[in-house]
């Protein structure tokens, strides 16, 4: 029965970190669809890249 739990939190979790990463990847579209990004912007770019890894290896895990 426990696992039954593990398992729901996981998928649970899983769908997150998706749903966090889609928000991560429409908003650096948004970004890289500028002709021209701000010095704030492409601070915001890369921690954002760097989010969407972190997220990936959480997944993979």
């Amino acid at each position: 029965m426990a696992r039954q739990s593990e398992l729901a939190v996981g998928k649970s979790a899983g769908r997150d970190i998706k749903a966090e990463k889609a928000r991560l990847d429409k908003r650096v579209h948004e970004l890289k669809r500028r002709a021209f990004l701000t010095p704030t912007e492409q601070i915001e770019l890369t921690q954002l890249k760097k989010q969407k890894l972190i997220l990936k290896d959480q997944l993979a895990s």
